[in-house]
């Protein structure tokens, strides 16, 4: 059984013990969380729409952190403009408890 959730305008194909990295949740480690479920499927069986609205996707916060610094550089040619930033993007550690129709 699997479910694709929507998080942080993301979609997240999930799977139970599963861990996953979304964009950063206001959260502590070790609270649980409730996620919006967008279609399920079981053994075969596709569930969207108004057949998922009961659906329920729990999971934990392990941690936050942020990821990989990445180089961001702008250059236009023959005006001497050069710009270089760095950024990382935070994001939260979730591990999926369980999916429930």
């Amino acid at each position: 059984m699997y479910a694709i959730i929507a998080t942080g305008g993301k979609q997240f194909k999930v799977e139970k013990d599963q861990i996953i990295k979304v964009e950063k949740l206001a959260l502590n480690k070790g609270d649980k969380v409730s996620l919006d479920v967008v279609m399920l499927s079981d053994e075969g069986k596709v569930l969207v729409g108004e057949d998922v609205k009961k659906a329920k996707v729990e999971a934990e916060v392990l941690y936050s952190d942020k990821f990989d610094k990445i180089i961001v550089y702008k250059y236009k040619a023959k005006k001497n403009e050069r710009k270089r930033q760095g950024h990382r993007q935070p994001y939260t550690a979730l591990k999926i408890l369980s999916i429930k129709k």
